[in-house]
């Protein structure tokens, strides 16, 4: 359910992506042009109208940002996903989008520390009903789990490749930030995902090599 601070939280994130997408010349022409053939030599334009080659940090960054989105939307069309963890999922593909415009547009600040927050409160809802970690979880306990298991990896080198992208450019601390507090929040839902599957977690058995 929507209530009403989560409104204009929702309400706040929309003006902000419309912002940014104010600011991208042409930006009607390139959502209905799908080849420009400008980016044959290798190049892509970035969202203030600049140039940088495919391979630059700032384009890998929001490139894995992009390919997680895509691995948030296969968790959320896996069979047996409950309806609070698609919403919980599905606003965080539009705040992935928004991170991808705030990279993408040098100088954008889209972002923001109430996003961090809510994803530590999401996290926190979900956490609490699950038992005390006493081993390390190996990625799989169902499609779903195995495949939010594979959206945390992804998260994590897009968090790499955004502190990259920090050490030799301005980036906002909340994008690193809420990257982070992403991987976790993913984490915990892989093992409610697992848990509500029947197939339950799947536990590493450090014992199975003898100490030596």
């Amino acid at each position: 359910m929507i209530t009403p601070s989560r409104e204009g939280a929702l309400a706040a994130a929309a003006c902000r992506s419309a912002q940014a997408i104010d600011r991208i010349p042409d930006m009607g022409n390139r959502l209905t042009k799908i080849y420009t053939r400008t980016g044959d030599d290798g190049s892509t334009g970035l969202g203030d109208g600049s140039r940088t080659g495919k391979d630059a940090p700032r384009v890998a960054a929001y490139g894995t940002v992009d390919e997680l989105n895509s691995a948030i939307g296969m968790v959320i069309a896996a069979d047996g996903v409950d309806a609070d963890i698609r919403e919980v999922l599905v606003q965080v593909q539009h705040e992935l989008f928004d991170l991808g415009g705030e990279l993408c547009i040098p100088g954008m600040a889209m972002v923001q520390a109430d996003d961090v927050t809510r994803l530590e409160t999401v996290l926190d809802g979900f956490n609490t009903d699950l038992p005390a970690l006493k081993d390390f979880i190996l990625p799989g306990g169902g499609m779903a789990a195995a495949t939010c298991h594979l959206a945390r990896t992804i998260c994590r080198r897009a968090e790499r490749e955004v502190v990259a992208l920090a050490r030799i450019e301005d980036v906002r601390p909340e994008a690193v930030g809420y990257l982070n507090r992403l991987s976790d929040l993913l984490f915990v839902l892989a093992r409610v995902l697992a848990r509500r599957s029947g197939h339950g977690e799947v536990l590493w058995q450090h014992e199975r090599r003898p100490r030596g």
